[in-house]
């Protein structure tokens, strides 16, 4: 049947943006190539017209100068034609680009509410206020387990100012006494070195001013006798 009737030609795609930028872009790189021929014939015929002298042969050479410049106002219109219609392309594009950022923008937008409404479904804010709540019940509790713990079994918790003030009276007052007594509390007095030699059988120290009691006197034994010298002893 396609042999007899033909196939219908698929539809070609339109152009996008960026293709008609390239082609119009080609055209007017074409067209500049064209004008800067066109300045270089100038350029010929200005020197030619310089080294003629005014005459048919000049006017000649300024005629055909003419349609040179004539074909290059030509080209120069259609290249800035060519440039408006490649910025009314990159307008058109950078606006279609900024639509489709703002779609994908909108699009990771909504996907992310639809996670944080179905995050928030968990978390509720009364469950949180709740927990807060027992947490510091939990460390009141806390807190009064390791006081009731540190508390001492020895020292009295009952004792009032006046009892205070009273326990620090007396104990001036007996201080006063201990004081008037001695001329000095006992806990602030010197140790006696007398009572310490007694106790410990020293021997007194010996004084600078006293003399032997028995200078010249015959040495005694034991026995409080004279002494028998050895010599007798051995004879």
């Amino acid at each position: 049947m396609k042999r007899v009737f033909g196939a219908k030609k698929e539809k070609e795609p339109p152009p996008s943006i960026q293709d008609a930028s390239d082609r119009i872009n080609k055209r007017g790189d074409t067209v500049d190539e064209k004008i800067k021929k066109l300045d270089a014939e100038l350029t010929r015929y200005k020197e030619q017209i310089k080294k003629t002298r005014p005459g048919p042969a000049q006017e000649a050479v300024k005629a055909r100068a003419m349609r040179v410049l004539k074909q290059k106002r030509m080209y120069e219109e259609q290249r800035d034609m060519l440039y408006n219609q490649t910025f009314n392309l990159d307008q058109v594009a950078f606006a279609a680009e900024g639509i489709k950022d703002a779609q994908q923008t909108m699009s990771a937008l909504k996907s992310a509410n639809k996670e944080l409404k179905g995050m928030m479904k968990t978390v509720k804010i009364q469950d949180i206020d709740s927990m807060q709540d027992e947490m510091m019940d939990l460390m009141d509790v806390s807190s009064e387990i390791q006081e009731s713990l540190g508390r001492s079994y020895n020292v009295p918790d009952d004792i009032d100012e006046d009892e205070l003030m009273g326990e620090l009276d007396a104990l001036e007052a007996d201080m006063s006494l201990e004081t008037e007594s001695e001329g000095m509390p006992t806990y602030l007095q010197p140790d006696k070195e007398s009572d310490i030699d007694s106790e410990l059988n020293l021997p007194s120290a010996p004084s600078s001013h006293a003399m032997p009691a028995r200078t010249n006197a015959q040495a005694e034994d034991e026995l409080g006798l004279p002494a028998v010298p050895r010599a007798s002893i051995r004879g």
